[in-house]
């Protein structure tokens, strides 16, 4: 147990994807006492609390978010605290109040460039209305606050280590990668033992979980693009159009559909071994286990090498006599071509670039008895 256990630490703490996590953790949080400090500490604001808040809203995943979010944020902030400093001036901290303060930062949240920041301006208009707005010195304080949020947030998240999202696309994809030739690696193995209709369902229940892995694969290549705008670091320059990745991501998409429709052929028959013959079943599931172990092993040489062998067995099939196993035969051949020649171009692409880091928990030394 305690050898599973470590595995699973040893795999995560060698992780970029959750690395990035923790550093994108630990980035907000800096930023969020740091603007604490400042306010509290360094300029003895009365109510510091909108420092830490502004700086929580303003630390993104990217650099160029940070400022194109970051600018929304700071003027659905300054709007809230204006808002219910004038609500507050007219009405009172009375229920009357927060009511027509949450409808009216709701409306102003209907606007298109603050749409998004409707719940910033009601939660931190309520927040404001709550805890005092009696005098023009606290509605100063309050914005000087927000500002020195603003500036901490920036700052923490272009100068301490911006973000530059590559390490997550990659692991990504190379999961994806992995997980298809699992999977085929599976399928060769149950037609070997034979396999049963539950086996089918899983297959195929396995390519939509592949299909969403995609889906958030793109995303992270999506962020990491974004993450080398207004990005000071050198390496940066090369995600600002990953084409490479964008190419490498269809053909994931066309190897998944290609194990689906795979799959779902399978599914239509029954006794494979005893309908389809020696000659296709025996050679078709080498080649299927094979294509499997080269797409997960990232080897362009063995997916060549099954694409050859696919091709000689086409060719020995139209010399022998046609069976009413023939539809099926071509299907899967070419379900099974199209895997290897979209999986190809990205065996031969890894690696990526992207590599686990070197942390492991240590060793613990056995003394002899």
């Amino acid at each position: 147990m305690w050898q599973e256990i470590r595995t699973r630490i040893d795999d995560r703490l060698g992780d970029p994807i959750w690395w990035n996590d923790v550093l994108q953790l630990a980035k907000t949080v800096l930023a969020a006492v740091v603007a604490w400090v400042v306010a509290a500490s360094l300029l003895d604001l009365p109510q510091p609390f909108l420092a830490p808040w502004a700086a929580l809203l303003v630390v993104h995943a990217t650099v160029y978010r940070t400022f194109s979010r970051g600018a929304q944020q700071v003027a659905a902030t300054v709007v809230a605290v204006l808002l219910a400093t004038a609500v507050g001036e007219v009405l009172g901290p009375t229920t009357a109040s927060i009511a027509l303060l949450l409808v009216v930062a709701l409306v102003l949240g209907a606007l298109p460039w603050l749409g998004i920041e409707a719940t910033t301006i009601a939660t931190t208009g309520l927040v404001v209305l709550t805890t005092g707005f009696e005098d023009d010195l606290m509605l100063v304080s309050r914005l000087v606050d927000t500002a020195i949020g603003v500036a901490v947030g920036l700052a923490v998240n272009v100068l301490v280590w911006p973000p530059l999202r590559r390490s997550t696309a990659v692991e990504a994809m190379d999961r994806i990668d992995d997980a298809i030739g699992e999977l085929l690696v599976d399928i060769a193995g149950s037609l070997g033992d034979g396999c049963q209709d539950e086996d089918v369902r899983a297959w195929i229940d396995r390519t939509r979980e592949l299909d969403g892995d995609v889906d958030r694969a793109w995303g992270l290549v999506r962020q990491a693009q974004e993450s080398a705008r207004m990005n000071p670091r050198r390496s940066a320059r090369s995600l600002r159009d990953p084409k490479e990745w964008f190419e490498l991501l269809r053909r994931m998409e066309q190897a998944v559909a290609e194990t689906r429709s795979l799959a779902r052929t399978l599914g239509g028959q029954s006794a494979h071994r005893e309908t389809w013959g020696e000659q296709f079943a025996d050679a078709w599931i080498g080649m299927l286990g094979d294509a499997g172990a080269a797409v997960r092993a990232a080897d362009p040489v063995g997916l060549e090498d099954v694409r050859e062998r696919l091709a000689r067995l086409a060719e020995d099939l139209r010399a022998t006599e046609r069976s009413a196993e023939w539809p099926v035969y071509g299907a899967l051949i070419i379900n099974l071509r199209n895997i290897v020649d979209a999986m190809s171009r990205v065996a031969a692409a890894n690696p990526l670039g992207g590599t686990r880091l070197p942390v492991r928990l240590p060793s613990m030394g056995v003394r002899a008895g």
